[in-house]
């Protein structure tokens, strides 16, 4: 009687643990994701950073024009590129999320020229929504930032 007990509790707990694999820690993975966007920025590889988003993503900077898909985020980060914008930094302000979607919230900041020509840093924070991928990384689906 109580092997039956056992196997029949056991049953129930296997039936109740959640199906698929377990996701790594959404912190990690989204710091994970920054220093990859960063490697690929600093390095002016724009195809690569239209890379690291779906095929409908949106990019929606503080110009207000809004770039979906591939080559307009490309065009848009190739403009950056050409305007002698660099050493792009992505710091992790917060993050979470499950198996499919995950959010970060971060501190940016680029090295650029003012409106005057001189070297100036700017600074901001961005919210960016990822959809985690079969492989388990993260590609963003929507990313905003002032």
């Amino acid at each position: 009687m109580r092997l039956a007990q056992a196997s029949a509790l056991a049953l129930c707990l296997l039936a109740a643990a959640p199906v698929g694999s377990f996701a790594a820690d959404p912190k990690s993975d989204v710091t994970a994701a920054y220093a990859a966007f960063d490697a690929a920025f600093n390095k002016g590889d724009a195809k690569a950073l239209a890379a690291a988003y779906l095929p409908n993503a949106k990019l929606l900077p503080p110009t207000h024009e809004v770039a979906s898909g591939p080559a307009a985020i490309e065009k848009f980060w190739a403009g950056l590129h050409a305007n002698g914008v660099t050493d792009h930094k992505l710091e992790v302000i917060d993050a979470g999320g499950d198996d499919k979607v995950v959010y970060g919230t971060a501190n940016w900041s680029v090295k650029g020229k003012d409106k005057d020509g001189k070297p100036a840093t700017f600074t901001g924070t961005g919210t960016h929504v990822f959809e985690r991928q079969a492989d388990n990384s993260l590609k963003f689906r929507l990313h905003t930032f002032n």
